[in-house]
This record gives C-alpha cells, sequence and structure tokens, in this order.
C-alpha cells in the first residue's frame, strides 16, 4: 500500500484538494520536497495497513494548486476521523521529535530507537514522548450546567472548568481542586465520561461529570473571565464539536 503523507508547517497540515473535497496527500513519495533539516518519521499504519509517514516543513511554499495547508483543528470538519487522530498523533511526534535532539543528562545528540522512542547511544538513557494530563468537568445544578469562559480562549464561547493534573494528584482529586480554585463551589458524585487527544501540543483530557454541592460562584479572575449557571434553553455560543467539552454538554443537553 502507498503511505499517507501527513505534512506539517508550523500548526498547519498539508492537504490534497479536489474540488470542495479535501484529503491526506498518498503515493509512494512525498508529494513536496523536503526541507534541508525535515526528516522523515515512521509513524505505524491505519487499521486497513496503510503505512503512515509524516514530516515538517520548515516554510510555507508548496508547487500545485491540488494542495492546500489547512490549520489542524479545522482538518476535524473535512477529513474522516481515524484520519484526524492520526494528524494529531503525528503532530504531536514531530513536536516532541524537535524537542528532544540531545539527551538531557549527558547532551549527546538522540537517535530514534522505535517509532515512539530514542535512545543515547553515550549513556543509554531512553526518552519517550511526554503527555500533559487535564481532566475536564460539567458541573451538574439540577436542570442547568456550569459553563464558564476561560481568558484563553479564541472567541466568545464557553466551555467548561477544565486543568491540568499536579504532581501526586489524582485525577478526581484534580477536579476538586479545580473547580474549587476556578468557582469556589464544592462537587461530588464524580463519574467519568471519556477522554480525548488533545495534540496541541500534547495533551490528554480526561472528562467528568459532577454534582453541586455547595458555594456561590467566585471567578478566579486570572483564568476565568465569566462563569455562569445555564439550561439547555439558555446556552451561550459553544466550543467546537470537535472537543470533548462540546461533545459534554451536548450529552448533557440530550439527558436533562
Amino acid at each position: 500500500m502507498q503511505p499517507l503523507w501527513f505534512i506539517f508547517y508550523k500548526d498547519k497540515l498539508l492537504l490534497t484538494k479536489q474540488g470542495e473535497n479535501f484529503s491526506v496527500p498518498t503515493g509512494g513519495e512525498a508529494p513536496v520536497e523536503l526541507s534541508k533539516s525535515s526528516s522523515v518519521m515512521e509513524v505505524g499504519t491505519m487499521d486497513d495497513g496503510t503505512p503512515i509517514k509524516t514530516f515538517a516543513l520548515y516554510a510555507p511554499f508548496i508547487k500545485g494548486s491540488t494542495l492546500e495547508w489547512i490549520d489542524l483543528r479545522e482538518s476535524f470538519h473535512l477529513l474522516p476521523y481515524e484520519h484526524y487522530l492520526k494528524a494529531g498523533k503525528c503532530h504531536e511526534l514531530i513536536y516532541w521529535d524537535n524537542n528532544t535532539q540531545y539527551c538531557g543528562t549527558c547532551g549527546t545528540p538522540l537517535r530514534m530507537n522505535t517509532s515512539i522512542s530514542k535512545y543515547c547511544p553515550q549513556c543509554g538513557r531512553e526518552v519517550w514522548p511526554s503527555l500533559s494530563p487535564a481532566i475536564i468537568v460539567l458541573v451538574h445544578k439540577g436542570n442547568e450546567a456550569l459553563l464558564v469562559h476561560a481568558r484563553n480562549f479564541k472567541g466568545n464561547y464557553y466551555g467548561l472548568v477544565a486543568g491540568f493534573v499536579e504532581t501526586g494528584e489524582t485525577l478526581e482529586e484534580a477536579v476538586h481542586r479545580e473547580v474549587a480554585e476556578e468557582t469556589g463551589i464544592a462537587i461530588s458524585n464524580l463519574r467519568y465520561f471519556g477522554s480525548q487527544p488533545w495534540p496541541y501540543p500534547s495533551g490528554i483530557m480526561v472528562g467528568f461529570e459532577a454534582d453541586y454541592v455547595a458555594g456561590n460562584i467566585h471567578l478566579q479572575k486570572e483564568e476565568l473571565s465569566h462563569g455562569a449557571w445555564f439550561d439547555k434553553n439558555n446556552l451561550p455560543a459553544l466550543p467546537d464539536k470537535l472537543s470533548i467539552a462540546r461533545k459534554m454538554i451536548d450529552h448533557w443537553c440530550m439527558q436533562v
């Protein structure tokens, strides 16, 4: 089978455009010339056995009207979901490769060992891609849900309380801490919802639902600009459907 080529320039993915349709380029050779400092990474296969290759360009120049740069997030709406997920994995591996050129112990240039690991030929240290786990939580209060607008949102939409898990902390402890820190309320009855890779650049989101117990909303101003209780008939603008936040909100709307 000819490989799929997941090619990036910063946060943009190179796609083939045919009319209104987009697809990941495929072929025996890469559809564009590599930059001098680019290196091709082998990233396993699709479920049907199609090989996956990826690399980054360091200039956006491309030839041909059938190729177009698309923001990785936007590709969610243009590609089959399994291709979007593989694009995210490739993006994470390129980020990891760029940031692990040298051994952190002895400074020796690292070498690839497997498709997702490197080793140091001098001291033997092994290096694997690291993930930054974060929790996200939908808090119920009767028929209302707590929605917030974070200061780092690139839009006017409202999402859910979320934050990174700290060292030595369980996922459940992180949920209680983030809700208390960001909103000042107490919660109980945590239920696992699901998880989602979040390759921006190397995260995984772990979703929970919880019940409101007590307290008035007091926002952590450094993190949140707005927050309130909403019922499903009076919702603000919501996150894009690619996010687990939107999946959780949509699921809640179907339950109440």
